[in-house]
């Protein structure tokens, strides 16, 4: 029997349904997350499991398979199940786990029979044998299928057909030969995911196809912003793979998303996803406590592609190739990077970086695409992390088959502007000052972007300063004291008040401050701003001719883009 104190500090923090490909397997299914002491977890994973697969049996579910998954502090708990009860399942996986619960507290365990009558019951209320035949009828014409709690869509696209779930019609009814797919790609990773899906539309643009684009800022479908906001989940992809206007669905795919519901379309369904890179960033949330957990949770991007582009400069990547099993293309800034030479070697495919020009090499064969400077989100080759970017986009773009034409002109043509690519390295010159806002929060990111601005000589560098509240305090610091390890000249801290989430008003500047004097930073270089205008103003006041700018902007985006943009005209 366990004391008072365990028992209190045990607990379950979330239950949800997964609906897609997840952290804990391919299938959908419930999970459960619980805050737990170590000593305590494997009596209690073995006392769910028990509970679990008992109730699973009972119910005659028991072909379903259990799974977990362990974390510093905690546990993730939960099964596979039927698309059509998941509600249902959710509510067993949590029974299941107090069986655990009154297992490790000595109390009376629940009853099994009355939780088998009670579960049967709402299993038979929530199915819909309907939904799993035209499931089945899909998977055999290979076509996509899509299911939310509102809708299910059989096709992609200019070939998609959606019909309310509760009025869906037999698989008969059903014109298979006009519900084909289209081209899509899943685009994920923890920095430059944004960037490479506008550079993917743009390509596709060139090739006069309409793209549908999923991503943390908005839906677009062409050139029209059909929503804006965080679609960077599931039912973002959704939204625009049941588009009729849509010829290719560019799907940017967030870490949250994963976690939450799992991916938005089944294992294979997509033609190519990338990963972009894996570095520390939303760490303790979702029961991700360091960056080998969530490498391992930007990798489930890999159950939905038929092939898979790869990053072989992140070391986390790399060490991954092995959970990979359909073919892999990388992409690297390095031309003599081993992974990629021994990937040649057996005939592979690569997007490389080599003597200022960027290659595509395929079958043994290396083919010079263009100039790094003939793409101008690179800056001549000072953005380094665009170029990388640009080298996933080639790869994937290769990969949903955009022609070779349409692949450079879409390079050639995109820009790092307010309009191309919002919140994106967007240059702007007033008065002999030059000023880049973008969208940088993590130590990753942010150190690409001052080696960038490091590489363009400037007199004077100037960077502003801020994080959401979510994030630990140290990893609130190390972006503080990965921005001064470039020596900028003057660090504005800037408060993010629509990001506080828990904290309160200068609490964050006040943790970036205390790191930086810790590092030897003058205060006399620190300044403080109210909000991301204030701080952009400020900055404006102090530099002069010469002087890089770059403002990390992300509360208040819109406002600094139209100031800077009135300043310029």
């Amino acid at each position: 029997m366990v004391t008072e104190k365990n028992s209190a500090t045990r607990a379950m923090r979330d239950s949800r349904r997964l609906t897609g490909p997840n952290i804990l397997g391919e299938r959908p299914g419930p999970v459960i997350d619980i805050a737990i002491q170590d000593q305590q977890a494997e009596i209690a994973l073995a006392a769910w499991k028990s509970a679990a697969e008992s109730l699973l049996e009972a119910v005659g579910w028991g072909s379903e398979s259990t799974v977990a998954r362990r974390f510093p502090g905690g546990l993730s708990l939960g099964f596979s199940a039927p698309m059509d009860a998941l509600y249902a399942a959710c509510e067993m996986n949590e029974w299941a786990w107090s069986v655990a619960e009154a297992q490790l507290d000595g109390n009376t365990l629940p009853s099994l029979e009355a939780a088998t009558a009670h579960f049967q019951t709402e299993i038979r209320a929530e199915s819909n044998p309907l939904l799993l035949r035209l499931q089945v009828a899909a998977q055999k014409h290979g076509a996509l299928f899509l299911c939310c709690d509102d809708f299910v869509s059989i096709g992609a696209g200019r070939h998609a057909e959606t019909w309310p779930v509760k009025s869906l019609p037999e698989a008969g009814e059903i014109d298979w030969d006009q519900r084909e797919r289209i081209p899509i790609a899943m685009i994920t990773g923890t920095n430059g995911k944004t960037t490479t899906v506008r550079l993917l539309r743009s390509m596709v643009k060139a090739q006069g196809k309409v793209a549908g684009m999923s991503s943390t800022d908005w839906l677009m479908v062409g050139d029209e912003i059909i929503d804006k906001g965080d679609w960077a989940g599931p039912g973002g992809a959704r939204t625009i793979l049941r588009d009729n206007r849509v010829d290719v669905a560019l799907l940017e795919t967030a870490r949250g998303g994963m976690l939450r519901r799992g991916l938005g379309i089944g294992a294979g369904e997509a033609d190519v996803v990338l990963l972009t890179n894996i570095a520390e960033d939303h760490l303790g949330e979702w029961g991700i406590q360091d960056l080998a957990m969530l490498a391992d949770t930007k990798f489930v991007i890999r159950h939905a592609g038929r092939c898979i582009v790869l990053n072989a400069d992140n070391q986390q990547s790399v060490e991954r190739q092995h959970l990979v099993h359909t073919p892999i293309t990388w992409f690297s800034l390095d031309a003599q990077n081993l992974v990629v030479k021994e990937h040649l070697a057996q005939g592979g495919c690569a997007a490389l970086l080599d003597t200022n020009s960027l290659w595509w090499c395929e079958n043994h064969e290396r083919q010079r695409l263009l100039a790094v400077d003939e793409i101008p989100i690179t800056l001549n080759g000072a953005a380094r992390h665009n170029t990388a970017n640009a080298l996933a986009a080639i790869a994937v773009a290769k990969g949903l088959g955009l022609d070779h034409e349409s692949i450079l002109n879409g390079l050639r043509s995109f820009r790092s502007d307010a309009t191309d690519n919002p919140g994106r390295l967007n240059i702007f010159d007033i008065n002999g000052v030059k000023i880049l806002v973008d969208f940088a929060h993590n130590p990753h990111g942010l150190d690409a972007l001052m080696t960038m601005a490091k590489a363009m000589q400037p007199k004077r560098l100037l960077v502003t300063l801020g994080h959401a509240g979510d994030r630990q305090d140290d990893a609130i610091c190390e972006v503080a004291l990965t921005a001064w390890r470039h020596g900028p000249d003057r660090v504005i801290l800037k408060e993010q008040e629509r990001d506080l989430r828990g904290r309160s008003l200068g609490e964050v500047p006040q943790i970036m401050k205390s790191a930086l004097l810790a590092a030897g930073a003058p205060e006399s270089a620190i300044d403080y701003a109210a909000d991301e205008i204030e701080a952009a103003k400020q900055a404006l006041a102090w530099a002069k001719p010469g002087d890089l700018l770059l403002l990390l902007t992300l509360s208040h985006r819109e406002e600094v883009l139209r100031l800077l943009t009135k300043l310029s005209t």
